[in-house]
């Protein structure tokens, strides 16, 4: 028996606005989802975000806290191209959400970017640079 890579879960403290934050990055969260204690959006692949809220995890996990300090993971979505990271950044931060790290471009060759999720969970924004001439 072999253990497969399915799904992220993540656990949100307001299930209406992850769902409406996600969805602004393109996940195709089922209608009436804001509404759920549990949901999945279908990846490419494959793969499935879950979404989790406190109250889910403390149904089966009584003593779960949410972690404090700063975060250690972070979702990546890849975009067309370093203007979509620079207009996919400013309609994120325009829309309210938290603006971490500005567009700019990465030592690695990537158009690079971090804005935050409503529960402080990094989400990085990239496109490969063009090759230098």
């Amino acid at each position: 028996m072999t253990a497969r890579f399915n799904a992220i879960g993540l656990v949100v403290s307001d299930m209406a606005a992850s769902v409406t934050f996600y969805r602004r990055l393109g996940l195709p969260f089922p209608e009436g989802s804001e509404a759920q204690p549990h949901v999945e959006a279908e990846l490419p692949g494959g793969f499935r975000l879950l979404l989790d809220t406190e109250e889910t995890v403390r149904s089966f996990h009584p003593g779960w806290q949410p972690p404090s300090g700063g975060g250690r993971s972070s979702l990546a979505f890849l975009c067309d191209g370093p203007k979509e990271v620079d207009t996919l950044y400013e309609e994120l931060v325009g829309a309210g959400y938290h603006g971490e790290l500005k567009p700019w471009d990465a030592f690695w060759g990537q158009r690079y970017a971090v804005v935050t999720d409503p529960d402080g969970n990094g989400v990085d924004l990239f496109a490969p640079l063009p090759a230098a001439q």
